[in-house]
């Protein structure tokens, strides 16, 4: 059970980012506004995470003061994906848009985890992680055609 419920929840972590950008999208063109859209999508996030850290959680928050300042700008990265795949998605079709910020995602996790940057535990890259990020390229070049 300790390895099967990380994989059920990152599976559903990939259906919601799949169901979260036709979404984003669709409030982007009926508003006419991605900055709004993106602002909806995002406070209703925080709405829902406050919550859950209030009823579940309440570690005190003075303890964020010990993350290193660059752990503060997630959020950051996390707006730029919304409005980025909320633009995209109607552009490229949803299939293109999420295999393209697949293939950036795995190609960066393995230079991320083969330095060890931003805290991770250094895994080295191999020849299977090299094949896999190729087979994801070549999903994004199927996907596309």
């Amino acid at each position: 059970m300790q390895t099967v419920l990380p994989i059920i929840l990152a599976i559903i972590a990939g259906l919601c980012v799949a169901t979260q950008t036709p979404s984003n999208a669709m409030l982007a063109r009926s508003t006419g506004s991605l900055w709004l859209a993106a602002s909806i999508s995002f406070g209703g996030g925080t709405a829902l995470v406050v919550a859950a850290w209030l009823l579940i959680d309440r570690t005190p928050l003075a303890t964020a003061r010990q993350a290193p300042p660059w752990a503060w700008i997630g959020g950051l990265y996390g707006a730029f994906f919304v409005a980025a795949v909320a633009f995209a998605a109607p552009r490229l079709g949803l299939a293109l848009t999420l295999t393209l910020t697949v293939a950036a995602q795995l190609t960066a996790a393995v230079i991320f985890d083969h330095f060890g940057l931003l805290g991770l535990d250094r895994t080295a890259i191999t020849l299977p992680r090299l094949i896999g990020v190729g087979l994801i390229l070549t999903g994004v070049l199927l996907v596309r055609r």
